[in-house]
């Protein structure tokens, strides 16, 4: 997909926020969504998406929908990392099928590292087991 196609709404995200899929939620307000993802490149890789916009990239969010989606990711980096402890933490945003995205709802990962962990390629892990995913969800969501 090029930056400028129209937005589907039969992506994942989109079926995650209409509940026809479901998903490991850390955390949701009325403008956010953070949850597990289900293909973790590290424990406690975090995806955060607006439920308020149809943005497919950074380039079409609106500037308030950022502002907000941007504080909800430093809230939650703060909690993986307080519920974790880890060396370090990457966050990413993908633009674009050249850009490395692979679903076209706005979305950023939080990704906890650690020095002596290799961390698995974007789009290239297993998928995670769920009751691991549970777990690791819940002790991030009471460090918030």
């Amino acid at each position: 997909m090029t930056l400028h196609a129209p937005y589907d709404p039969s992506n994942i995200f989109a079926k995650i926020l209409r509940g026809e899929i479901p998903a490991v939620t850390v955390w949701e307000d009325d403008h956010v969504h953070a949850f597990m993802d289900v293909f973790p490149q590290s424990e406690g890789h975090v995806l955060v998406i607006s439920k308020t916009s149809t943005a497919r990239n950074l380039l079409e969010v609106e500037p308030d929908t950022l502002a907000t989606l941007t504080a909800a990711v430093q809230r939650t980096a703060h909690a993986v990392a307080r519920a974790l402890s880890p060396d370090g933490f990457s966050i990413m945003q993908f633009n674009g099928e050249a850009g490395g995205q692979t679903v076209f709802h706005l979305h950023f990962h939080i990704i906890p590292r650690w020095s002596d962990r290799p961390l698995k390629g974007h789009g290239q892990a297993g998928m995670a087991d769920m009751a691991e995913l549970k777990a690791t969800a819940a002790k991030i969501a009471a460090a918030l």
